[in-house]
């Protein structure tokens, strides 16, 4: 007798490898997973060989990289979001994606549920349900981690054994971890103690900033219309780009976030990041906005972008906000053309040079040597206006 479907967004970790049989077994299911690719880095074929040897009756493999950073990672760069400050939103930005190709799946396999490996006290829940909801509310979702009896990670670790589940975490080294090509997302294990320093085996991607070239790299960057498609003038699709300067920044240790954070279930987190060409690109981006926008535009568009990555992170992608916000970001990026050289540091890089045929910068207005033609006379009576609403009497 044929059983339900339920779509899996499977990943090969614990807490998915533990819900493929916890689904089966528990709930009676047929398994379909899904394995999404946003550059994790990692081989699918093996995972998805994993995913059937565990018990999924078949398995999905998508490679979704390019749709990710085009329609995704994009409009988040050219927004300047991110979240609190520090984070530059890796993980929050892929969780829209997934959950609609698991739609997608859902409607071709004709299931009426769908299922996630996310925490019940976590914020990919949230993303995850609210994309779900929002696209396709007539679709069950199943959350694993919020119905079953195990209740902490060396449980599920302790259930995977028992159920010969292979599984890639050990007890001494429980860090659960995220990745795709904007960047790692690291968590649990000995970073649950926010005074305690980020362990160097926790990092996955970048090179200890003590350990990185003494001699720094300059890296030009060009942009056409606020996208990146071009290194040290050699053209180059974004997905190259984000490859290419992840690896040129890691090198030198750039990226690395240790975040105490708001989440968004109200309770306090911290989290450890690594985001080498997200922490580049955001910055080279905003040294050419702030030349070739105006004032107004570039101080208005700047106060979004908090809001943005708030939306972003509490799981509100498919929003009429999230979408209005889209629509004055591209606008924004119209001129947004250029070459930014940025120079890496062991730990850090700095904007050393922009320029475009869109620079709103004058060199004589700005210089105070010869060739300045700025009218020094009429800065008194600006002033004056300026102050008029301020004045006593």
């Amino acid at each position: 007798m044929a059983h339900e479907k339920v779509i899996l967004a499977y990943s090969g970790g614990l807490d998915t490898s533990v819900a493929i049989h916890w689904l089966k077994e528990k709930k009676g299911f047929d398994v379909v997973a899904v394995l999404v690719d946003v550059g994790q880095g990692k081989q699918l074929k093996p995972l998805a060989a994993k995913a059937a040897k565990i018990g999924a009756v078949k398995t999905y493999c998508l490679d979704a990289k390019r749709e990710f950073v085009e329609q995704y990672v994009r409009p988040a760069l050219q927004a300047h979001a991110v979240y609190e400050g520090k984070y530059l939103l890796a993980t929050a930005l892929s969780r829209p994606l997934i959950a609609k190709k698991l739609i997608e799946v859902a409607r071709k396999e004709k299931a009426a549920a769908v299922a996630h490996g996310c925490t019940g006290k976590g914020n990919d829940q949230v993303r995850f349900d609210m994309a779900v909801l929002t696209l396709a509310p007539d679709l069950k979702i199943i959350a694993p981690l919020r119905e079953w009896e195990l209740t902490t990670r060396e449980e599920e670790i302790e259930y995977a054994q028992a159920k010969g589940i292979p599984i890639p975490v050990k007890k001494k080294s429980p860090y659960s971890l995220d990745e795709n090509l904007w960047g790692v997302s690291i968590e649990c294990g000995v970073l649950e103690d926010p005074n305690a320093a980020p362990p160097e085996d926790a990092y996955q991607w970048t090179r200890n900033p003590l350990k990185a070239p003494r001699k720094p790299l300059e890296v030009e960057i060009t942009f056409q219309k606020g996208t990146p498609y071009g290194l040290n003038g050699k053209r180059m699709d974004l997905v190259g780009a984000i490859q290419k300067l992840n690896e040129l920044g890691a090198r030198y240790g750039i990226g690395r976030v240790d975040s105490v954070e708001n989440r968004l279930v109200g309770i306090k987190s911290r989290e450890v990041y690594e985001a080498p060409a997200a922490t580049i690109l955001l910055q080279a981006h905003r040294e050419l906005e702030a030349l070739t926008l105006d004032r107004e535009l570039f101080q208005f568009k700047e106060s979004l972008g908090a809001k943005y990555a708030q939306l972003v992170y509490n799981g509100q992608w498919f929003t009429p906000l999230k979408e209005a916000l889209d629509g004055f970001v591209q606008k924004t990026q119209r001129r947004v053309s250029g070459v930014v050289r940025m120079r890496l540091y062991p730990g850090f890089a700095a904007c050393v040079g922009r320029t475009s045929v869109y620079s709103r910068y004058f060199k004589t207005l700005a210089t105070y040597e010869e060739g300045d033609q700025f009218d020094r006379k009429i800065a008194e009576g600006f002033i004056k206006v300026w102050a008029m609403p301020y004045k006593n009497g």
